[in-house]
């Protein structure tokens, strides 16, 4: 029986790249943050970008489990989070120590604003932020990854014997109830009976109980492409017709009113609200998410790769750290200012992302494999760097995973 080939799904890290570079040019002070921040509605590049990795997480991880048996994906997903972690424990010292001195030696509030809890509280900040509960600004999503990829594992062995109807009902029903402040309610009661010194402003932008709807939806699309014997993404045409008309909608609202949908109506903007995940917002979401699955194999096939956004996409868990780095170091040095002139801006535009694809080529040259000499996306895959091997035969595809293959393999 032929061995099934081994690719990468190249469109994917595409898309990963994408969200990356949307994310730098967001969160670097430049002429270009407020135009390109939201670009394709009152969606940001965080919801596209953790919706893809637990897809890709769901694939991954899910293949291991067929080959490997379901303890050997537990610990591939408890490695995956140390290293999330690690990346984590080693951004906030960098924040604590160098941009703390930079910041406060040239009095810079972009960056000094960002630590304000560290600064009063040095000790509880860096133990508590260690602890995962105090989440300064910009470095409050990689929490939600590792607490996401400690649960993953607990929640695909339950859908593999449930179904994942179940899972995705209760995951609705956190979402729903975080609207309603569960989060909040939540860090209250464990204070109450575990004094913790950290605000509850202070422990992060993201709303746990509203993003994990995301990371939950993207992990059983990505598990359930492991069966051969799973529906494609298929959708009516007055569902694709209906998602097109939401998009352009909320495209050309939010190119001409700005990115605050409501102005001042502060209720009606917790609709659209990113940090919860408001219902009007992950309305828009979806629609994006049927035309891209919809219209992208079509796509993919008539537009030119653009290697470079594979490469970013492929090594996005450094990629992404580096994008904090700089962002820091710019906002420590040149502070929040928008409105530089284009002579500044541009070289530094140039700079930033430059040193992205360098951290890019250099971590895929790092992690490649003893026996391969290319550099670049198309390396070999790992469970690290999200690759999908997808079946190219009938008998490799009869060979593909099944929730009943899973479980009569030795955990």
């Amino acid at each position: 029986m032929p061995a099934p080939s081994t690719t990468r799904r190249w469109e994917i890290d595409a898309l990963r790249g994408l969200m990356l570079v949307l994310m730098m040019v967001t969160h670097l002070p430049s002429r270009l943050t407020s135009p390109l921040g939201q670009p394709f509605g009152f969606v940001s590049a965080a919801e596209g970008f953790v919706l893809l990795s637990a897809y890709m997480a769901g694939m991954v991880y899910g293949r291991i489990a067929w080959r490997k048996g379901v303890a050997e994906m537990r610990r591939a997903f408890w490695r995956r989070a140390l290293k999330i972690y690690a990346c984590q424990a080693a951004t906030l010292l960098f924040l604590f120590t160098v941009i703390a001195f930079i910041g406060l030696r040239f009095d810079q509030p972009a960056a000094t604003n960002l630590m304000a809890f560290y600064l009063e509280q040095p000790l509880s900040a860096l133990v508590y932020g260690l602890l995962l509960v105090y989440s300064p600004p910009l470095l409050d999503i990689l929490p939600l990854y590792i607490l996401f990829m400690l649960a993953s594992p607990w929640v695909m062995v339950l859908a593999w014997r449930r179904g994942w109807a179940p899972v995705m009902g209760v995951s609705v029903g956190l979402w729903l109830l975080a609207q309603f402040g569960l989060s909040q309610w939540a860090f209250g009661a464990v204070s109450a009976v575990v004094p913790i010194p950290v605000p509850y402003a202070e422990t992060g932008s993201f709303d746990t109980w509203g993003w994990q709807l995301l990371w939950m939806l993207g992990l059983w699309m990505g598990a359930t492409r492991n069966d051969p014997l799973a529906p494609a993404f298929v959708f009516p045409r007055w569902a694709v017709y209906t998602a097109l008309g939401l998009a352009l909608v909320c495209l050309v609202w939010r190119h001409g009113v700005g990115q605050i949908p409501f102005g001042s109506h502060t209720g009606l903007n917790l609709l659209f609200d990113k940090w919860s995940l408001g219902p009007l917002r992950l309305i828009n979401l979806f629609a994006l998410v049927v035309l891209t699955l919809h219209y992208g194999p079509r796509l993919a096939l008539r537009t030119p790769r653009l290697r470079w956004l594979e490469t970013l996409g492929t090594a996005s868990l450094p990629v992404f750290c580096a994008h904090l780095v700089i962002v820091l170091l710019v906002l420590a040095l040149l502070g929040a200012d928008q409105e530089r002139p284009w002579a500044l801006d541009l070289p530094l535009l140039v700079l930033c992302f430059g040193a992205l694809y360098a951290v890019a080529l250099a971590t895929l040259w790092v992690e490649r494999p003893p026996d391969d000499d290319r550099t670049g996306p198309e390396t070999q895959p790992t469970p690290d760097n999200p690759l999908a091997a997808e079946p190219t035969s009938p008998e490799a595809a009869a060979a593909a995973p099944t929730a009943a293959h899973i479980w009569n393999k030795p955990a």
